[in-house]
């Protein structure tokens, strides 16, 4: 198991709660502006934060959004995908 220890900077900064960390991680790949990248990067700096971490924060804000509920990493598995109406799964044959 990996530990890791994150600092939180407290002055001009709401302070976050720890997150524990996931037991197991997936890779998400994205293409994005190289001009947004590096604006994107110099403020995860500023806030002595990686540009992971502020993904992450960002993808967990949006489930909890979403679902109108704290994220909780064991009922991931029970939630079902919800598609807007006339979409199909991706790979399969539209007709």
């Amino acid at each position: 198991m990996v530990h890791r220890i994150i600092m939180v900077r407290t002055s001009n900064v709401k302070q976050i709660a720890p997150v524990p960390l996931e037991e197991r991680t997936a890779r998400l790949t994205i293409l994005i502006d190289p001009r947004k990248k590096a604006v994107f990067e110099r403020l995860c700096a500023e806030e002595d934060a990686t540009p992971s971490q502020v993904v992450r924060r960002l993808i967990r804000t949006y489930i909890e959004e979403r679902q109108g509920a704290p994220w909780r990493p064991e009922e991931a598995s029970s939630v079902p995908i919800q598609r807007r109406p006339g979409t199909k799964p991706r790979g399969s044959k539209r007709q």
